[in-house]
């Protein structure tokens, strides 16, 4: 591993950290911590929202960690090779079973986090291509996913009949129907990626041209991008949405610490921004990490040991010579005597005829 592949590992990790404190938290600072007045031409700072700011931040991005753990399927191959998560935490007596093992390692292999981290581990260790190009591409890759899990619970809250659900349950159901969107978005991504990528990485290379942070910039872009058009949806279609502040975490959790915080009327936008942005986002960025590590075989599935096999198999040196047939005897048969074969023949009809002579007197 070169001096390059050790800080392009550094650069991610710092991305991982950066994606779950200083992205949530730019992201509410640039749409409530200046507000501007048209009429004066003035900027003012709202300093009663800085406690919000702080604590939404941190907490939406430490829910979106653990959701692209989760749902992701993350499992580092360490884990699996001792049989998973309960052996780890001492929470299963069978710590070395193979079967055990076994199947933690197909589960491994058949996860969103697993599927993901061998396609980066295939583009970047095996076709030679820039670690951080390809997770740039993948980031922009992952934009459709991330319209998909605020379209979803937009849909479910405001296109469900009232006759079906009580509209103070509308949100309850709208979060049931973000996490089966997140369940599906992060199976679907490996295979949009798989045939992409290549393609991602290279539009990625020529924004990191234009801008050096642009490993952080389509992830704001997209925020600010997103929470626009939220809001403009919810506005035309008159959606109230200050009655669903009194059911987020941030808003019990802030209470409960500062009583007298205030709280953005808005703030339901922005967990919907933050809960379709940030699992996506962390989610790829942790699947290229994975990928940077040395893959075992058994991650790398049949089609690897196929391929691996057929190689082989080509390149095989011919052998020229023949290895020579080992000589065989045709050692004669003895011939039987005709004394020999008639006594045969006449014990074989004895044996034959006996049963019936039985009743002979």
């Amino acid at each position: 591993m070169t001096v390059e592949d050790l800080y392009q590992r550094f650069i991610l990790y710092i991305v991982v950290m950066l994606q779950v404190t200083l992205v949530p938290i730019a992201g509410f600072s640039l749409t409530y911590l200046l507000e501007v007045d048209q009429d004066n031409f003035s900027i003012a700072v709202r300093t009663e929202l800085v406690y919000w700011i702080i604590v939404a931040g941190l907490l939406y991005g430490l829910l979106s960690l653990l959701l692209a753990l989760l749902f992701g399927g993350y499992r580092p191959t360490s884990v699996a090779d001792k049989g998973g998560w309960m052996p780890i935490l001492g929470l299963s007596r069978r710590a070395g079973d193979p079967e055990l093992i076994d199947r933690a390692r197909l589960a491994l292999q058949a996860s969103p986090y697993g599927r993901m981290a061998r396609l980066v581990h295939a583009k970047t260790i095996e076709e030679g291509q820039d670690l951080i190009a390809v997770h740039g591409g993948l980031q922009l890759l992952a934009v459709p996913m991330q319209v998909l899990l605020i379209a979803v619970p937009l849909l479910i809250m405001e296109g469900v009949p009232e006759e079906i659900i009580k509209p103070d349950q509308a949100f309850e159901l709208g979060i049931a129907g973000y996490l089966i969107a997140l369940w599906m978005a992060v199976r679907i991504q490996p295979v949009v990626s798989s045939g992409l990528v290549s393609y991602a990485a290279m539009f990625r290379s020529v924004l990191w041209r234009i801008s050096r942070f642009s490993w952080v910039l389509p992830v704001l872009l997209f925020w600010i991008i997103a929470r626009t058009f939220l809001a403009a949806s919810l506005n035309w279609l008159d959606v109230d949405v200050t009655q669903w502040n009194e059911v987020q975490l941030e808003t019990v959790l802030l209470h409960a610490v500062v009583p007298d915080a205030v709280v953005p009327e808005t703030a339901v936008i922005d967990f919907l921004v933050a809960i379709s942005v940030l699992p996506m986002a962390t989610f790829t960025t942790l699947s290229v990490l994975g990928g940077t590590h040395d893959m075992p075989n058994w991650m790398r599935g049949q089609e690897s040991g196929l391929e691996n096999l057929q190689m082989d198999l080509l390149e095989a040196p011919d052998e020229d010579e023949e290895t020579e047939a080992s000589p065989t005897y045709n050692a004669p048969v003895p011939e039987e005597s005709e004394a020999e074969e008639g006594e045969r023949e006449e014990g074989e009809s004895r044996m034959i005829d006996l049963p019936f002579k039985l009743f002979d007197d």
